[in-house]
């Protein structure tokens, strides 16, 4: 066995359809394109959202809103997972790293401390953003809220 004997196996390849080589070949005359129209010449390639001439949907429902390109998206964890964190691996800094390793976040996340839940253990979290009830439970505690 070697390269020069490697084929596909039985039945996995077929031989392109040669099409437009005259009426005996059975895919002569229109080349399988149909008659006239637009699809049938070459060159052709609708435009995206064309819909055959009808106002396309785009243009019939009305505009509304606005995307702000400045806008700063926040993966959010509360308080109770920060608890369950520090519990279970007996920390007293938590900060993004750990947050990744822990599976709660990705690298490329900023992430936001929000209030919900009890945090009974002192802990410092370092990370983008904090709401102000989980930097006041936070600093209640003897830790810190420290952004990054």
């Amino acid at each position: 066995m070697d390269l020069s004997n490697l084929k596909p196996a039985q039945g996995a390849t077929h031989s392109t359809k040669r099409i437009g080589r005259g009426q005996g070949s059975g895919g002569g005359g229109t080349a399988t394109r149909g008659h006239k129209g637009a699809k049938s010449r070459s060159g052709y390639s609708r435009k995206a959202g064309f819909e055959g001439g009808q106002m396309p949907i785009y243009r019939r429902l009305p505009k509304f809103g606005f995307k702000n390109i400045n806008r700063v998206e926040y993966r959010s964890l509360n308080l109770d997972v920060i608890q369950a964190i520090a519990a279970s691996r007996n920390l007293e800094v938590i900060d993004l790293a750990i947050l990744i390793e822990s599976g709660f976040v990705s690298k490329h996340d900023k992430v936001k401390i929000l209030g919900r839940g009890e945090l009974t253990a002192k802990v410092d979290v370092k990370v983008h953003a904090f709401s102000a009830t989980a930097a006041k439970a936070i600093e209640s505690k003897g830790g810190q809220a420290i952004k990054i």
